[in-house]
């Protein structure tokens, strides 16, 4: 195919509109990754802890930064109570009982912490020698609606049944809040075919507040939505073994300024991705006459950081059938392919219409957007040449792209003010 090749100079100022939303990638007038994060946890000296945290919690409980708590077993927060937080505190996920914290339908957690002093979810093992799975991860339950027959959900992580459900018909329930908190090392594998996540939220309600979470080296998804209705900003998944962010079971979601970064040779075998896009887990237990999924993604970036793509990485975002997926102002740099369809969506416009990809920077992708099925990628191909997307494709190493993409150092993953990049069609 004959490629037209030119170069432009590309400011962030140019692309400024109302509210900034024509900026691509992250935003922030300073680097909002910056003070609160860490990129080498393994090698982060915590203390040990002083305090054990076990068994049901059904009053409020408050924790404290002068302390450091082990997780021992599946500490369930029930009865409607409160669990609170303080800045600076650390809680280590034993390893032997994989510790996991669950918030039952109608508890809450209160984690808010600060940008000189998160709140950090952390393993228990000495330093240099944690990895992914060490413990279980975060789990909250919620009352906002599912789309599986009956209205409710269970989560099958080996809970106790009756601590485990989810769903209903509250979207403004309130399961509490995350905010400048670090989950590190979560994703227990279970079985052979079942893994903890490094936040799970089943039917969490969107008066739930979710801003800047950074999770690090989870062993199966950092963030996945079972149903729900929410609002997320400022997330960083770092290093997940599986997706980044994992959406099903009619989960309605706002996602703003938030980041995935893959290492290349970290991959699950089922396939890795940034997003995967889903309605369902199995349709036979889905009503139908219920809200499939619908994500609206902005000022999103999906980086690989290796540039010559030779890993694990395959595409970006993964959109299955009956779903509805927006992505705007954003950036994907360094996948074999931005994005694949799956082969039911077909290349019929009713279908491609639920997916919307507009203004996006495509960069260092081999290829751009596919469908399972060979035989429709000509009619997809030509759907999103359309000029309406606004689908810019460059090829630029990811050090002449981002301000700071070396995650050795302090990284900065907004776009550089003066690339030079070339663009491609």
């Amino acid at each position: 195919m004959k490629k037209a090749l030119f170069v432009i100079f590309i400011s962030l100022l140019c692309n400024l509109s109302i509210n900034g939303q024509q900026i691509k990638g992250t935003i922030g007038e300073t680097n909002w990754m910056k003070n609160w994060t860490n990129f080498k946890p393994a090698s982060e000296e915590y203390p040990e802890a002083t305090n054990i945290l076990t068994g049901i919690i059904d009053t409020d409980l408050k924790l404290y930064k002068k302390h450091t708590y082990r997780l021992i077993g599946v500490v369930y927060i029930t009865n409607n109570a409160v669990l609170t937080i303080e800045p600076g505190t650390v809680i280590r996920g034993d390893v032997e009982t994989c510790g996991t914290l669950v918030i039952t339908k109608g508890s809450k957690i209160m984690a808010e912490g600060e940008e000189t002093d998160p709140i950090i979810f952390t393993s228990n093992r000495e330093i240099s020698s944690r990895k992914p799975g060490d413990w279980g991860g975060i789990i909250l339950f919620g009352e906002a609606p599912i789309n599986k027959i009956g209205g409710v959900g269970f989560l099958d992580f080996n809970l106790d049944p009756t601590l485990s459900h989810y769903g209903g018909e509250n979207q403004d329930s309130n399961s509490g809040i995350l905010k400048y908190v670090r989950i590190e090392f979560s994703g227990r594998k279970l079985n052979a075919l079942k893994e903890l996540n490094g936040l799970s939220l089943a039917g969490v309600g969107r008066k739930t507040e979710f801003n800047f979470i950074q999770i690090s080296f989870s062993n199966d998804d950092s963030f996945e939505c079972y149903g729900g209705d929410i609002n997320f900003e400022n997330l960083i998944s770092y290093r997940a073994t599986d997706d980044d962010f994992d959406f099903t079971q009619g989960a309605q979601c706002n996602m703003n300024n938030s980041i995935a970064i893959r290492y290349p040779f970290s991959s699950d075998i089922s396939g890795s991705r940034c997003f995967e896009i889903d309605s369902f887990d199995k349709i036979e237990n889905t009503d139908l006459s219920k809200k499939l999924t619908k994500i609206i993604a902005t000022n999103i970036t999906l980086a690989n950081l290796e540039d010559n793509n030779q890993g694990l990485v395959k595409e970006a975002v993964y959109i299955k059938d009956k779903s509805y997926f927006s992505l705007r102002n954003s950036v994907i740099s360094g996948f074999k392919l931005c994005a694949l369809l799956d082969g039911k969506i077909g290349a019929f416009s009713e279908n491609l219409a639920k997916i919307n990809l507009h203004n996006l920077l495509i960069n260092n992708c081999m290829d751009k957007i596919q469908s399972e099925v060979a035989t429709n990628n000509i009619e997809i191909m030509n759907w999103y040449a359309n000029d309406s997307f606004s689908l810019e494709y460059s090829k630029i190493n990811n050090s002449d792209l981002f301000i700071e993409s070396n995650i050795k150092k302090a990284p900065d993953f907004r776009l550089k003010a003066n690339a030079n990049i070339t663009l491609r069609n």
